[in-house]
């Protein structure tokens, strides 16, 4: 059965059609003077083609088909995917580009659902933090449902959902935030490079790779980690509404789909269609339409993007806490 918005939807793509038609008609073959009838024939139908296509992207403005949209956070989570308009972390999600994204769904009268599509080993923790915030702005049911990855920075962002679906192959968890350093002191040294201080702040240049790492430097980073970490568990245990002690108690370990949602980590198991059934009834309807929400992003960008898909590293999602600085933290 078709609904009245795709009737009205076809409707307009009609007229739309066909008044391009008479108009194209009327200007290039009833009065054609200086063109030839071929020529004009030709370009009546480009401009029926243009009118069509004006009137379909009316007609979906107007007579949207869709009730549920869909984001998805795919790949190591970062503040813009690398930086500049082609990403350069291989299959990165820029998270700016995801928070639109449910804003302007949130702002579509159509869209009555959210699904945020989890497959990311983690990333930056602001930036992750700012979905799983975009998330529980959405006005809403939100569901966010693990594909293959859902760990540490990305369960950060299911937090925000009111549930969280997964498979039971799923890898989630690694609820923990990781900070590392090279130490290139000793290669320094064995090459005749020597760092020279020039810093106003004892802690200005702690974790700097060209020094050895001092005691006081080592627990005031650790404190940081430790900060981070308090304000995940902290997020999880009220998100998910789970003891804060039990959050800690997994020392970011990693379950498979089917032990976290006997962990409550998870509070349903199943597919994709299983997921839209539920909300269907959820919406009180037959069925759901779903429509992706992409970035709004230029041609070239959103094809150099797609150019990028290359295997990342399992615990990807490296974040600096300050540039040049040395030391590196995700969640």
């Amino acid at each position: 059965m078709v609904s009245s918005g795709g009737m009205n939807r076809l409707l307009t793509v009609t007229l739309g059609g066909l008044a391009s038609a008479v108009v194209a008609i009327a200007l290039f073959i009833v009065y054609p003077e200086t063109l030839t009838d071929l020529l004009g024939v030709l370009v009546a139908l480009a401009a029926v083609l243009v009118g069509l296509r004006f009137a379909s992207n009316a007609a979906d403005s107007l007579y949207p088909t869709y009730d549920v949209a869909e984001v998805a956070v795919e790949g190591p989570i970062s503040r813009d995917g690398g930086g500049g308009p082609l990403p350069t972390t291989p299959g990165a999600t820029p998270a700016d580009d995801v928070v639109e994204q449910i804003d302007r769904a949130n702002e579509d009268e159509s869209v009555r659902a959210l699904l945020v599509k989890l497959n990311t080993p983690g990333g930056e923790v602001v930036p992750s933090d700012d979905i799983r915030l975009a998330a529980e702005r959405f006005d809403g049911p939100t569901v966010a449902y693990a594909t293959d990855v859902c760990a540490s920075g990305g369960y950060w962002i299911a937090s925000g959902c009111d549930e969280l679906w997964a498979r039971e192959g799923s890898i989630v968890g690694s609820i923990g935030v990781i900070g590392s350093r090279v130490n290139a002191s000793d290669l320094a040294e064995k090459v005749g490079l020597s760092y020279e201080r020039f810093a106003a702040g004892e802690f200005k240049d702690a974790g700097t790779p060209l020094k050895e790492l001092e005691d006081e430097e080592r627990e005031y980073l650790q404190g940081l980690i430790d900060d981070y970490y308090d304000t995940f568990v902290e997020r999880v245990s009220d998100g998910r509404d789970l003891d804060a002690e039990f959050v800690r108690d997994t020392e970011a370990r990693i379950y498979l789909g089917e032990e976290a949602h006997e962990m409550d980590l998870v509070d349903h198991l199943g597919t994709r269609r299983e997921i839209e059934a539920e909300l269907a009834d959820r919406l009180d309807t037959d069925e759901v339409a779903v429509e992706e929400f992409e970035p709004e992003r230029p041609l070239m960008a959103r094809v150099g993007a797609g150019a990028q898909q290359v295997a990342y590293a399992f615990g990807a999602g490296i974040a600096g806490l300050g540039d040049g600085r040395g030391f590196r933290l995700r969640s």
